[in-house]
């Protein structure tokens, strides 16, 4: 197989999971399909750099994070979450209201709890796609979204107990 059909192998098997997990982190369709695109623009000029020492996928990932890292300086609205940009779940039923404080709370827990449960939520990622995207493992990314739904939970909890008081 010549370089060109790797590459395009390389493509199709991931285009899917840069895809989802961009849009994970920005909420913009249209964002997470242009940082895609970059990703692999740069991933066929550096193909070379390259090791082998973890999975192309991410690699591919870490690309996008870079890239998306960077799109978040240059573009100071990304900071928050845009409540029209939230993509949620097609099995999803919260009202729209819900969405949006869940949404707010979950950007309050840690970085690495933050990502698996956008990850899962809003790019619909399996626990085995979203440990290839981190590098970890797929126990690891199980618990971390346990307890990151946890956390939530008592989140809510505190905040029920506060309005009772009130």
């Amino acid at each position: 197989m010549n370089q060109i059909n790797d590459i395009e192998e390389i493509y199709i098997d991931n285009y899917k999971i840069v895809y989802k997990y961009l849009l994970a982190n920005s909420h913009n369709k249209d964002v997470a399909e242009e940082l895609t695109q970059e990703t692999f623009y740069r991933a066929v000029k550096n193909i070379n750099n390259f090791k082998g020492d973890s999975k192309i996928s991410s690699w591919l990932c870490q690309i996008a994070k870079n890239l998306w890292l960077a799109e978040i300086k240059r573009n100071k609205h990304f900071k928050e979450i845009d409540e029209k940009d939230i993509v949620i779940s097609d099995y999803d039923v919260l009202a729209s209201e819900d969405k949006i404080n869940l949404y707010k709370k979950i950007q309050q827990l840690d970085t690495e709890t933050r990502d698996v449960i956008y990850l899962r939520l809003s790019g619909e990622l399996t626990f085995k796609e979203i440990s290839e995207i981190m590098n970890k493992t797929e126990s690891w990314v199980r618990v971390t979204f346990y307890r990151g739904k946890e956390k939530l939970k008592l989140k809510e909890n505190i905040e029920n107990e506060r309005k009772q008081r009130l």
